[in-house]
């Protein structure tokens, strides 16, 4: 396809790929040249991750997902133009046998009818934890028939070995969708790929299609040694404070007591004013103010304790208010920190629930170590590592995009073993941006921490509605932008007035 006339704002794709937040464009027609801007952006998005050999794939299924989206927004249009029920078979069997020719001949006339009428396209793409999430959203929800085709097609072109079987097979003249989704799976399918990997949801008025790609393998082994390789370079990164150490040996001693920890606690002046600030602080809205050790151990729980002196400890060891990258990072992960606290003493009340109470606040803080670690390097870190590219064929300017945005959660969670992190902070770390792959023990936990990022991200204008994920925002009792933006407004609120 010729190159559009549209121009791709590259230094926008790397910011988006070293942020970690999404890039999504609105389209109501999909006209060709939007078409050839976004096939455009996917080979720029590519390149700037040294995954093209996913280009001809990721380009195609953009296509047809795209088309498919607005092809369904067309049939709502003309059925109710007809004055059709879609929802009634007989109507829905009518309906189609004219809705091909009718909408080809006229294309026009029946794309600006659905602009005029809302009917959105939208297309997402986003890379983190070393996969690839391209997804597209359209008004409308998939009718029962409809939903029972797509998933019909999508079983049997996975019994197919190739694609000009599945061409043969799989021609479907009344409606022309089947040809596209087939070619679609089997081209997943030749690069290793399953319907696992493709997902279709619909639900509070859209249709969600959606393609997790991972990296290639060897990419994927590259990047997690480099990982490694540069936290175990960065000399300068302090040990875990000893004071905090030392206490958290006690906590962990069956023997010890909890004065015995107050003690040990209230011995450190420094450690002491730290902790009672935090405990003290607007997030934790204590209805009276909290004045020695005793008071907040009894508050917080041992559980609680331990936590706040992870978020103390880090901070002691990273934060340093001069430099401005790293001051807004820590200023993120504070408003992060202060919503995943709020959310979880307002959401989750049963028994069983309240570790998400007791960590939400420390996993909030620290979701984004690896960036700040990223930020911490040295000029002399970064010419060891330049070095360690050039062995693995990979360029520093591709590494510092993988490391500080893509690949931010394994640098992270690499340093929080280092320091003997509790292995609920080191998933969270781990696994913010990829909620599914964390253990079930601590998914809901990493949900938690996910959607007070995705929320924080909202407050500051970074992301819109569409990037929140549906299974999210039914552990919240969200059903739709409304309601976010509510959310959004209610806790951004809070936490400038905390901060007074």
């Amino acid at each position: 396809m010729a190159k559009s006339s549209i121009p791709v704002n590259v230094e926008m794709i790397r910011n988006a790929i070293k942020s970690g937040v999404p890039l999504v464009l609105t389209t109501y027609t999909f006209p060709r040249k939007v078409e050839a801007y976004v096939d455009d952006v996917i080979r720029v998005f590519l390149k700037e991750l040294n995954q093209q050999q996913m280009t001809e794939t990721l380009s195609f299924c953009m296509k047809e997902l795209a088309n498919n989206g607005k092809k369904a927004n067309t049939k709502r249009v003309y059925f109710e133009d007809k004055g059709l029920d879609l929802e009634n078979p007989e109507d829905y069997k009518k309906g189609m046998e004219a809705f091909k020719t009718e909408t080809l001949n006229n294309q026009k006339f029946w794309l600006e009818l659905q602009k005029n009428k809302g009917f959105y396209i939208k297309i997402t793409l986003q890379a983190a934890n070393n996969k690839i999430k391209l997804e597209t959203r359209n008004k409308c929800e998939l009718n029962v028939t409809e939903y029972k085709r797509i998933h019909d097609k999508i079983t049997r072109a996975t019994m197919f070995d190739s694609l000009e079987e599945g061409m043969a097979a799989m021609l479907d003249e009344s409606e022309g969708a089947g040809l596209g989704l087939t070619m679609m799976v089997l081209m997943l399918k030749k690069i290793g790929l399953t319907e696992e990997n493709y997902q279709v949801i619909s639900e509070n008025g859209e249709t969600i299609t959606r393609l997790i790609l991972p990296f290639s393998k060897k990419s994927m082994e590259d990047f997690n040694s480099l990982s490694k390789k540069f936290v175990d370079l960065i000399e300068g990164l302090p040990e875990f404070p000893e004071n905090i150490n030392a206490i958290n040996r006690l906590i962990n001693d069956p023997d010890s007591s909890m004065t015995d920890i107050a003690r040990k606690i209230s011995n450190d002046v420094s450690l002491t004013g730290e902790l009672l600030k935090l405990v003290n602080s607007a997030a934790f809205a204590l209805a009276t103010p909290c004045s020695s050790i005793d008071e907040a151990v009894k508050f917080t729980g041992i559980r609680g304790i331990r936590n706040l002196l992870f978020s103390v400890g880090s901070m002691q060891a990273l934060m340093v208010e001069s430099d401005p990258k790293k001051k807004a990072l820590w200023d993120h992960s504070y408003r992060v920190a202060f919503y995943a606290y709020t959310l979880a003493r307002s959401y989750f009340h049963a028994p069983e629930d309240k570790h998400l109470v007791e960590d939400s606040y420390v996993c909030g803080l620290l979701h984004d170590m690896g960036k700040i670690i990223f930020v911490t390097a040295t000029a002399d870190i970064y010419e060891k590592m330049g070095k360690l590219c050039q062995e693995k064929d990979i360029s520093p300017d591709l590494f510092e995009r993988m490391v500080a945005g893509v690949n931010h959660g394994e640098v992270g969670a690499l340093v929080a073993k280092k320091w003997n992190f509790p292995e609920a902070i080191v998933q969270v770390i781990r696994y913010h941006h990829d909620t599914a792959s964390a253990s079930d023990e601590h998914k809901k936990l990493t949900c938690l921490i996910h959607f007070a990022d995705l929320l924080a991200h909202y407050s500051e204008g970074i992301i819109d509605w569409s990037n929140f994920e549906s299974d999210e925002l039914k552990l919240f009792s969200v059903s739709d932008e409304v309601q976010i933006k509510e959310l959004s407004e209610k806790m951004d609120t809070q936490f400038k007035n905390s901060k007074r």
